[in-house]
């Protein structure tokens, strides 16, 4: 038997036992993440050699790129303006000021702790470590015990600060010299990624949105072939954006943004009558696939970057991982939140569950296909710090979020006021849950 078919039945194996004691699980600290990427590690050249990237570099990048893309439009096709308003302040807080100010710290602290790389390669490396993944500590941010208006927050920042880090990374990229974005130059890296995918990513998404409303409206579609119509169109998205050589992650997530409002208006002005499943549920499919392909993806990032990794430790790169689980998160979200009324222990808790996860992967290894100089040690820079989040973020959910929801009602018996009980609107969006 090959090793790709060997990696492939070690792969569904994985899944298949997990899930069957998945509810078992959720119950204890032990997240699925951690689950998938200590198998990962097992199964990677640093134990059992099942899987490894010379042999399944084609299938690995491909799962990647498909789940991001996934998840990047499934996160903002759920998305409603009324969400960024949440509380008046903290989605937009964390997004327009906690977001830009991460990937400034990570890019100057890297600079004394990683000798050796270029100024655009530093800040690579605080974009790429900048998104957080909420699947990643799910209970610390879906706790009935932790007040609505922070759970709300951190999941709004989480679905949509992944998207937002593109530009950034694109941009950062195409000042490394020897990449494919640099040899096109700044210009061309502009129009291409940021201009003419945004626009790609509109047009499909809007029109896709409108043709499933009308074909609803016609009584045309299945409630199952809906649901399969919006894997297509992300699909669609991503791959123009490729075709054009742009960026397929950019024109997927505003691809996604297009889709759900053009859905939504659609439905808004009459045109269609409300069918039982709603927009939200058109997207049930395309979230499961997606938290699928993220845990398997954890799984790969085990096996062929972490498990390595864990061979050639240095001091360096562990201190630079922890400062970016904990400085780069936590200053950036108490300037943001300055002066807006929250307790400290709400900015705590909010600067401490940033984790690391699914972006950050696909984009280092994106990083790691360039093959320039000073790839190496950001590669292991990347695989240090997610695999510590994993475990960290894992294991502190359950304990953190019960223990900042004592602190919120006993602080509420006292009677005194707390902005975090501020009343929100429903969430227009589920954020992806995978199962802890």
């Amino acid at each position: 038997m090959s090793s790709e078919a060997w990696a492939g039945v070690a792969v569904a194996g994985v899944t298949a036992t997990y899930a069957l004691g998945s509810r078992r699980l959720a119950s204890t600290p032990v997240s699925s993440a951690m689950v998938f990427v200590g198998c990962g590690v097992l199964l990677g050249p640093a134990v059992l050699d099942v899987i490894d990237q010379e042999h399944n570099a084609g299938q690995i990048l491909t799962l990647l790129e498909a789940a991001l893309a996934l998840v990047l439009f499934t996160d903002a096709m759920t998305v409603r303006r009324r969400d960024l308003r949440s509380g008046g302040f903290l989605p937009g807080r964390l997004l327009g000021i906690g977001l830009p100010l991460s990937i400034g710290a990570g890019w100057l602290l890297a600079w004394p702790l990683l000798p050796g790389l270029t100024v655009w390669e530093l800040a690579l490396v605080g974009a790429v470590l900048a998104p957080t993944d909420a699947a990643l500590g799910n209970t610390a941010m879906t706790s009935p015990r932790v007040p609505p208006l922070v759970r709300q927050g951190l999941n709004v920042e989480s679905g949509l600060n992944d998207g937002m880090v593109l530009p950034f990374f694109v941009l950062f990229l195409a000042g490394i010299t020897g990449t494919s974005a640099a040899e096109e130059g700044a210009a061309g890296v502009f129009w291409r990624a940021l201009v003419l995918s945004t626009v790609l990513g509109l047009l499909v998404g809007a029109g896709g949105g409108r043709l499933l409303g009308a074909a609803r409206a016609r009584g045309w579609v299945s409630r199952e072939w809906a649901q399969l119509f919006v894997p297509a169109v992300a699909a669609a998205s991503y791959g123009l954006g490729v075709v054009v050589d742009g960026s397929g992650f950019i024109a997927a997530w505003v691809a996604g943004f297009s889709f759900g409002f053009a859905l939504r208006r659609f439905r808004a002005t009459g045109a269609a009558t409300a069918p039982a499943e709603g927009s939200d549920r058109t997207a049930d499919f395309t979230e499961h696939l997606g938290g699928l392909l993220a845990s398997v993806s954890l799984l790969v990032f085990g096996a062929v970057l972490l498990g390595p990794t864990l061979e050639d430790l240095s001091w360096r790169v562990v201190g630079y991982a922890v400062l970016s689980l904990t400085v780069v998160r936590m200053l950036p979200v108490a300037v943001a939140l300055a002066g807006s009324g929250l307790r400290l222990p709400t900015v705590a808790y909010i600067g401490w569950f940033g984790p690391r996860g699914l972006a950050s992967v696909v984009l280092g290894l994106l990083v790691l296909e360039e093959h320039v100089r000073g790839v190496g040690l950001l590669g292991r820079v990347v695989a240090v710090t997610v695999g510590l989040s994993v475990l960290l973020h894992g294991v502190s959910a359950v304990a953190l979020a019960d223990r900042y929801g004592r602190w919120h009602e006993e602080t509420m018996a006292t009677g005194r006021e707390l902005r975090e009980t501020e009343p929100v609107p429903e969430a227009g969006r589920r954020r992806r849950v995978t199962a802890r």
